[in-house]
């Protein structure tokens, strides 16, 4: 049920204090409401994070997400000293550990924010802490839950009919889905990455801001989530680089390099095996690929051609989106004027000749990576990636989240800042 008018939340959701209090002067600017002191920030930077963006807004209303799970006595009597005005703890703890932090926050006139993440029986378990005397609650989507297209939406409208406080939800929310949160009975809206990630962070609270106020959806093209049906549009977003830090420095071939620069090539992996100089299957899997797949072909990384202009032209007739080679091509010139992405360890003029080794749909190593027929292979002018089927909604969701995380720190750099600054690398260096 509605409590009131809504509330914009901004979980600042930071690593470095300045970071934060840059993002949160700016969210403010746009019109955000409440502000929270995320769990990274607090971890990094402790009760000094509450202390610091207390002291430079003294007016708002300030959110400790400490994610207390024992002796919720401390962790709200430190928050609240430090400034908080509501302190987050996790509905997964013991009723012991939430009514001894009830009676804590009561002590230092600071209220109690469930947050039921991770919760089996969500709706049970918000009327529960009403009943404790909890004075809001928190429906909750973890980062690494939203990169396979989970959202928390589907609990808000559950949730919001057994209880009679403060709902808040929390998890991926941007100015599609805020207004959707609020039609399912949600009052606090809790948005991170939309906010934190925005190189003009005063814009995009407006735009969420505006998204409320009218309970209307605004589109946008990032902050967003991509599931199964969106993988093409998610990988063409993304660069390779983006992709191999999303799967931690792994799945990038070694040795592969696109025959020309400005080539971008996204699709499913039809895998040959050949060897030096056999082009009879290379050319054999054009007839059994589909329009947008792309040709992987390990050639044992041979020197002699097994792929070439008339191989390319029958590859873009198809709608073929590209091929990758362990070993050479020829015709480079003529590939080059069409515009087709074919990717390849060497060049040579010289061809083979068609014997037929090899097969077609097995599993394959191609640039020193194993492929198989159905991943995701993406290629741009600094190489190509492969990513594993099974994993390609997360993998792409998290790409996106790491080019994102970029813009926002792009943006700090053109105004007058380092890297080395912005991340205040001396400090996050490693000892010992």
């Amino acid at each position: 049920m509605s409590k009131g008018k809504p509330i914009l939340q901004v979980a600042l959701d930071v690593l470095d204090l300045h970071r934060a209090l840059q993002i949160a002067e700016e969210a403010v600017q746009g019109g955000v409401d409440w502000l929270e002191v995320g769990t990274p920030l607090i971890k990094s930077e402790g009760m000094n994070a509450i202390r610091a963006i207390r002291k430079k807004f003294p007016e708002h209303i300030l959110v400790a997400d400490m994610k207390t799970l024992d002796v919720g006595v401390f962790e709200v009597e430190m928050a609240s000293k430090a400034g908080a005005n509501v302190v987050c703890i996790m509905g997964m703890a013991d009723d012991r550990t939430i009514t001894e932090s009830i009676n804590s926050a009561k002590k230092y006139g600071t209220k109690i924010m469930v947050d039921l993440l991770n919760v089996p029986d969500k709706a049970t378990r918000a009327k529960q802490m009403q009943a404790f005397g909890v004075e809001y609650i928190c429906t909750h989507v973890s980062i690494d839950e939203q990169m396979v297209n989970k959202t928390p939406l589907a609990d808000v409208k559950s949730i919001s009919k057994e209880i009679d406080i403060p709902l808040a939800v929390a998890g991926g929310l941007n100015s599609e889905t805020a207004p959707e949160a609020l039609n399912a009975g949600a009052d606090i809206i809790i948005v991170g990455g939309a906010i934190n990630k925005a190189p003009q962070v005063e814009e995009a609270t407006k735009l969420i801001r505006k998204s409320m106020e009218t309970k209307k959806a605004i589109k946008t093209k990032w902050y967003r989530k991509h599931g199964e049906d969106e993988l093409i549009e998610a990988f063409i977003k993304v660069s390779t680089p983006n992709l191999a830090d999303a799967m931690h420095k792994k799945g990038a071939m070694v040795g592969i390099r696109p025959l020309k620069n400005g080539y971008k090539m996204v699709g499913k992996a039809v895998t040959v095996r050949s060897a030096d100089g056999d082009w009879a299957k290379p050319v054999e899997a054009i007839d059994r690929a589909g329009e947008g797949e792309v040709i992987v072909i390990n050639a044992g990384s041979g020197h002699i051609a097994v792929w070439g202009e008339l191989a390319t032209w029958s590859c873009k007739v198809k709608g073929i989106s590209g091929v990758v080679i362990d070993g050479a091509v020829r015709d480079t010139d003529d590939i080059k004027e069409m515009g087709f992405p074919v990717f390849s360890r060497y060049v040579a003029p010289n061809a083979g000749e068609p014997k037929g080794f090899g097969e077609i749909g097995a599993e394959i190593t191609c640039g020193g990576i194993c492929v198989r027929e159905g991943d995701w292979i993406v290629g741009d002018d600094s190489g190509v990636v492969v990513i594993p089927q099974e994993r390609a909604v997360e993998i792409a969701n998290r790409a996106i989240d790491v080019h994102e995380r970029e813009n926002r720190l792009r943006e700090e750099i053109k105004r007058g800042s380092t890297l080395s600054k912005v991340l205040e690398l001396k400090k996050w260096e490693k000892l010992g």
